[in-house]
């Protein structure tokens, strides 16, 4: 029946694949810039939430109760910033990958430091969040995890590799649709199964004591409201408005309005989104109890794949489960190597890609992330959440501060000198939270990204100074 599921779901991606995919590097890049803004909308949820909230956040209210909301409110302002001070900038000069801005503010080297730092952060990123699903995937079907991994890229690459970006404007949409239904019904098939009506259900999770949402007393707590809250903040600013992957289809709206419309939008449903998964998670924990032979598992992200594997929700929420996460890892997937591949083509290449050429590279980084895929399944990880943010804070922190130094500032840098700024800071970054630890005993959480952006800020007026003293 998971086999079944999956080889129907694909089925009907590879159909809208063939209506959308036109094959042009236009279409692949910018979909022609001829998008609705409400289906791009609609269709970078499932984008932006990934099978890793369809999975971890449930799990999240063992150790962290319903905290992570604080962070997804900062989400929202976050977007509004996106939304009204980057995008601007992208439309006034048309990009289509916005690690050109670098290189006309800064220097080529700056731009090719950009689009290196990106590919290696959405490499990890999405690498970990597919590696999830493969791993649940793996759990219902027995199959070798090599092969589910390989398997599910092929697939991938096949129904993304002509259209491109205007595939997926629509195939994300639909996986978005998906995805949130197959969420829904969970929770119902859940409180349906505890006896509770959905007044009942509601009732239950905001009096239970894992529905706990702000942490203001603990200072050294990772869950602090304002370090979850201004990380969020700064954690859309990079993750999206500095990611080729999520501003691409942001910029295949008809207008700049549109955009915003787009973003604002999308911004806001991130709210009740994960609400709905915390939810799920609380009525989870209530169901373990109800049912005392099953073991409640040591990691959070096997809260939801255990219930469903025991056969307890029924096949029909073992269904719904496959849609779920296959619709919400494959569209941050297709998406990721379309970013990359763009990314790629329009800035490390010494000259404008051909057809041939995009197409070979489309293949060459689905070959790379299979590569880091594998490569995380043999170092394993207790949260997968908890490691993309990580990785967040090394990774992204240099485009922040290279993106902030470009806009606040009217200073030139010796652009040679960028590369070793960027690999610096987070190399600093890594020997802070190593004293702090030793020292203080305070452990840095998603906020070193703020510090690791800081510093690359610091490093570049430092380089600005040293151009200017040469002068």
């Amino acid at each position: 029946m998971v086999l079944l599921t999956v080889i129907l779901y694909f089925a009907l991606l590879f159909g809208i694949s063939r209506l959308t995919g036109r094959g042009t590097n236009d279409d692949f890049f910018r979909a022609g810039r001829r998008s609705p803004w409400p289906l791009v909308a609609f269709g970078m949820v499932g984008a932006s939430i990934s099978g890793v909230t369809f999975v971890s956040v449930p799990g999240m209210v063992t150790t962290s109760d319903m905290t992570y909301l604080q962070m997804c409110l900062g989400f929202i302002l976050g977007y509004v910033v996106v939304a009204f001070v980057l995008l601007p900038l992208y439309y006034k000069y048309n990009l289509t990958s916005i690690y050109t801005y670098l290189g006309t503010r800064l220097g080529p080297v700056s731009r090719k430091t950009g689009a290196w730092f990106f590919l290696l952060s959405k490499l990890t990123g999405a690498a970990a969040k597919m590696y999830l699903v493969c791993l649940v995937l793996r759990q219902f079907t027995g199959l070798p995890f090599v092969v589910i991994t390989a398997g599910a890229l092929v697939l991938i690459w096949l129904y993304t590799r002509r259209g491109g970006i205007r595939t997926l404007v629509w195939t994300d949409a639909v996986q978005t649709l998906c995805l949130l239904a197959a969420a829904a019904l969970i929770v119902a098939e859940v409180a349906s199964q505890l006896g509770m009506s959905a007044g009942e259900a509601w009732q239950a999770v905001w009096t239970d004591p894992h529905s706990r949402i702000f942490e203001m007393d603990d200072w050294a707590s990772r869950q602090n409201f304002w370090k979850q809250f201004l990380s969020g903040v700064f954690v859309v600013i990079v993750m999206t408005g500095l990611d080729q992957d999520m501003m691409q289809k942001n910029l295949t709206c008809k207008s700049l309005r549109d955009g915003q419309k787009d973003l604002c939008s999308y911004g806001l449903l991130f709210l009740p989104v994960n609400f709905l998964f915390l939810s799920l998670g609380v009525l989870l924990l209530l169901f373990y109890a109800r049912h005392p032979e099953l073991a409640l598992p040591e990691r959070g992200d096997d809260l939801l794949p255990t219930v469903v594997g025991s056969g307890l929700l029924g096949e029909t929420a073992l269904v719904l489960f496959v849609i779920g996460i296959v619709a919400s890892a494959f569209s941050s997937a297709d998406s990721a190597l379309t970013a990359l591949t763009t990314s790629v083509c329009v800035d490390l290449l010494p000259r404008q890609a051909t057809v041939r050429q995009r197409k070979w590279i489309h293949a060459g980084m689905t070959a790379a992330l299979l590569g880091v895929i594998l490569a995380i399944e043999a170092i394993g990880s207790s949260s997968v959440l908890d490691l993309i943010y990580m990785l967040v804070g090394y990774t992204y922190g240099p485009l922040l501060g290279l993106f902030a130094f470009g806009m606040t500032t009217r200073l030139g840098v010796h652009d040679r000198l960028v590369p070793w700024v960027a690999v610096a800071s987070p190399l600093l970054c890594w020997a802070c939270d190593m004293a702090a630890r030793q020292w203080w005993n305070y452990r840095f959480g998603y906020e070193l990204l703020l510090l690791n952006g800081l510093l690359t800020f610091a490093g570049l007026l430092l380089v600005s100074r040293h151009e200017k003293a040469r002068r």
